[in-house]
């Protein structure tokens, strides 16, 4: 049985118990602070379970895409080492709300494996939760005599908190859960030992298949739990482990889902699988990481440096790291899995085959500039490594600095330092590590109280497309900290602000009653409900407020948000149809827009799409707005949707004239496009491998920057006393060039004859040529070249120079080669010793190095202490 048909099984099972079949969510997760990614396949439907929507179906069954890689939830050291852990998977489930309970889901549990998958009942062992006594939680009979009804009782474990009740995070929907688990080992070795004692002992072979969660409990944020509004079911069982199971492997990366990646590699690197233990953890790790990279970059997540895209670029790193090490491949290899990759997923994610040129470009690049790093990095543990160790310890703060500056993970820096029986410091790295963490979580820390209920009824209805001032009531509210500031959260039955979503910032204002008035700083959402924040509590919280939307900031993010989709259909226009939105910022006074593209765009493609613009904006095409539009009808009308977003069963579509712009859309818009008035394209520039970044301004901004440019060209004018500015610049660039050759002359003059004088200098010291002086000189450049003549041209040479530039020490030290080969003399090592007196720090290579400092009173000592060095 092959995985697509595993899969399907599932499906089709569940479809037949009454389930609506329902799509993955994105990998990445958004209006959500409590979470990077998509952990377990109950996060899409959090907000079911608290009671805060209403849901559509009692029952529903799907596949979804999972990352565990931080938090709570990591599994990323254990990938590729081990047979069944891994970065991205599917983790298939089935769902009711307030629905079903545990007869139905541990029966069905049942019938699908035995009947439909055909596992033996023999292989098979469940568990309950045995209850807690600290949170007055009892043992769970009614899942113990359920399974009773199935499977004999001497299978049925008892399990405690940590593995039978299951919690997302701190807080949130939690209950206890019923795991079953599969023993795949021989007949032989079950007979020598009881896998009831293996169950939950990280046995390879005895491992937890699928878990159902009989949610009852929402923990608060003091720790308490409190009932949810209905009783759900939650399953989650892992994908490639059951295809592991029903195919009878070893290893889940034995399975169809993993090998023909596997055997990719094998055919790209010239290794063969199952012969050397390091190169078969590489393969696995390389089939594994592929997987998590590409849906992160499908579902819009591309690699960065913080939050969830350095997360997606520590991934490909690690990756990169393991075939450059254990493949002995030095050239991008991740990009070339991916078209087999999408070509396995096309049944069930055929979005990945519409996207794979993009994906590709994207990991190429990545791989391209990691593996820049990976050279440089190598150089710079060569060069230093005898600097920085003591007793085979590297120092903790190199290499900090390799991983914070040059993106080096540790494990990497530790594997190459190994070689030469040299390891980390790892105790004053992870201080590093965690004191930079601490000034980021400072940075953005933002803890929560429980929510005070005013009044019954979470929905919260939208009226912000018609109007901006409405009367509403507080339904709920909350004080919570962010960056060491109080603030307090507000929650509606309705509101005219629009929440910060799809790019456009949120709406800002005030609501008042007959006694008080209150500002509202930001909207936003989270969870699905729109979070009102404000700086203090209603004195009356129960009172009828009028809410107020600054009406000019509104009507400046919406014009810069409608020009967005103009411009959107005219880089389409202009590129191809290729170009695909990859993030946008939409506020009062810029727009910002990010989107998929290979190279910069020409100032005719710039000056073509700024025509497109405006001459759509002097149509004043009128706004063509649909609501509550079934999804598949949008598509059919040609509405562009965006990867990463998940859409609902009904969608709005936005339309500026039929054969130009329409895209699903939930943000504000201009009536007609004459309101948004001007469009000036203000820069365009790379933001991330194979992804463009546009910024532009419109309105009055644009219309102040026309002023603003028309005033300083006058003025050079003036200044130049020349109408044709061109000329006039040009003109004084080759007077200045002439000059800077002059001045080169001379200072390269100069610097012969300062060479000349220090050669008389020269001390012949025990067979050494030594060399220490304060000099003048003008540039760093200068400097350079003049140690490498004299290094040149005097034989055994140690020199040592000391200046002063701008109002900044300096100092650079030379070496001969043979001095460093032979008495294993270092010119970084003594620079760093000097630059001490200078009060600064510097570096370079064993031959060559310098250094910079703050105090110049400090030189002539440190030129002192290089005698005694020599």
């Amino acid at each position: 049985m092959s995985s697509n048909s595993i899969r399907q099984q599932f499906l089709d099972f569940f479809a037949s118990k009454g389930h609506q079949i329902v799509p993955s969510a994105p990998i990445v997760v958004k209006n959500d602070p409590t979470l990077m990614f998509t952990n377990a396949g109950m996060n899409q439907f959090k907000d079911l379970f608290l009671g805060n929507e209403v849901p559509k179906y009692k029952r529903v069954a799907d596949t979804q895409k999972c990352l565990r890689v931080s938090g709570k939830h990591n599994d990323l050291e254990e990938v590729g080492v081990d047979t069944y852990h891994h970065t991205m998977f599917e983790m298939l489930g089935n769902w009711s709300f307030g629905d079903y309970f545990k007869t139905e889901a541990i029966e069905w549990a049942w019938e699908l494996f035995t009947q439909v998958y055909g596992l033996s009942p023999e292989s098979l062992y469940v568990t309950v939760f045995e209850g807690d006594a600290s949170e007055n939680l009892a043992f769970d009979q009614d899942a113990k005599n359920e399974w009773k009804k199935w499977i004999a009782e001497d299978r049925i474990l008892l399990g405690n908190k940590k593995d039978n009740f299951w919690e997302m995070g701190d807080t949130g929907p939690c209950g206890p859960c019923s795991e079953i688990h599969v023993d795949l080992r021989s007949d032989a070795e079950r007979k020598a030992v009881d896998a009831r004692t293996l169950v939950n002992n990280d046995h390879p072979q005895v491992i937890e298949i699928w878990n159902l969660v009989f949610m009852e409990f929402n923990r608060k944020s003091d720790g308490s739990l409190e009932n949810l509004p209905a009783k759900h079911v939650d399953t989650g069982m892992g994908f490639e482990r059951l295809c592991r199971a029903i195919e009878g492997k070893a290893s889940n990366y034995d399975t169809d889902v993993f090998m023909l990646l596997i055997r990719l590699v094998e055919e790209k690197t010239g290794k063969a699988y199952g012969k050397e233990e390091k190169a078969d953890i590489a393969m696995r790790v390389l089939a594994d990481h592929i997987r998590t990279i590409s849906f992160a970059i499908l579902d819009g997540q591309l690699p960065s440096n913080n939050g969830a895209g350095y997360v997606i670029r520590r991934i490909l790193r690690r990756a990169v790291r393991y075939y450059f090490t254990f493949l002995d491949r030095k050239e991008p290899l991740l990009f070339q899995m991916i078209p087999t990759l999408a070509e396995g997923f096309s049944g069930i994610f055929p979005e990945m085959k519409a996207k794979l040129a993009f994906i590709e470009n994207v990991v190429r690049e990545e791989e391209l500039g990691f593996l820049r790093t990976l050279e440089n990095g190598l150089n710079m543990i060569a060069s230093e490594k005898s600097i920085h160790t003591k007793e085979n310890v590297l120092s903790g703060a190199f290499a900090f600095k390799l991983y914070d500056e040059c993106g080096f993970p540790i494990d990497l820096t530790n594997l190459i330092l190994s070689e030469d029986g040299i390891r980390v410091d790892l105790p004053e790295f992870n201080r590093l590590l965690e004191a930079q963490k601490d000034r980021s979580r400072k940075a953005t820390t933002q803890s929560s109280g429980d929510w005070i209920i005013v009044r019954p009824g979470d929905a919260c209805e939208f009226v912000g497309y018609d109007t901006l001032e409405t009367e509403v009531h507080i339904t709920r509210m909350r004080s919570v900290k962010q960056k060491n500031k109080d603030l307090i959260q507000l929650v509606f039955d309705r509101t005219p602000f629009y929440a910060e979503s799809g790019g456009q910032v949120g709406d800002t204002g005030f609501i008042q009653s007959a006694n008080e008035k209150i500002h509202i700083l930001d909207t936003q959402k989270e969870n699905n409900l729109v979070i009102h924040i404000a700086e203090k509590f209603p004195e009356n919280p129960e009172a009828a407020f009028v809410a107020h939307v600054d009406e000019i900031k509104r009507r400046d993010t919406t014009n810069n948000h409608s020009a967005t989709h103009l411009m959107h259909a005219a880089l389409r226009q202009v590129l191809g149809t290729h170009v695909e939105q990859k993030g946008s910022l939409v506020n009062p006074d810029h727009l910002r827009f990010d989107f998929s593209h290979f190279k910069g765009m020409s100032k005719e493609e710039v000056r073509q799409v700024e025509r497109i613009v405006n001459e759509k904006i002097r149509e004043n095409i009128q706004l063509d707005e649909r609501r509550s539009v079934p999804i598949e009808e949008a598509k059919k009308m040609g509405a562009m949707a965006l990867f990463g977003e998940k859409y609902g069963e009904e969608v709005r579509v936005i339309t500026f004239d039929a054969n130009f712009s329409r895209e699903l859309c939930g943000g504000t818009h201009v009536p007609a496009t004459g309101q948004i008035g001007m469009f000036k394209l203000s820069s365009e520039s790379a933001v991330a491998a194979g992804v463009r970044r546009i910024e532009a301004i419109t309105g009055s901004k644009a219309e102040a920057w026309m002023v603003e440019t028309e005033e300083t060209l006058q003025e050079l004018k003036d200044l130049l006393k020349s109408k044709d500015l061109s000329k006039s610049v040009e003109r004084l660039m080759n007077e200045k060039a002439e000059l800077e050759k002059k001045l080169d002359l001379l200072e390269s003059e100069k610097t012969q004859g300062l060479k000349q004088a220090l050669k008389g200098k020269v001390i012949q010291q025990n067979g050494v040529s030594v060399l220490i002086e304060r000099i003048d000189i003008p540039s760093v450049d200068q400097l350079k070249n003049l140690s490498f003549q004299l290094k040149n041209e005097i034989p055994n040479l140690f020199c040592v120079f000391g200046t002063v530039l701008g109002d900044k020490p300096f100092l650079s030290v030379i070496i001969d080669e043979d001095l460093v080969k032979e008495k294993g003399w270092n010119a970084g090592s003594s620079v760093k010793e000097l630059a001490k007196e200078i009060k600064g720090g510097g570096g370079g290579q064993a031959f060559y190095a310098t250094a910079g400092g703050t105090d110049i009173s400090g030189l002539e000592t440190a030129l002192n202490k290089a005698k005694t060095l020599i």
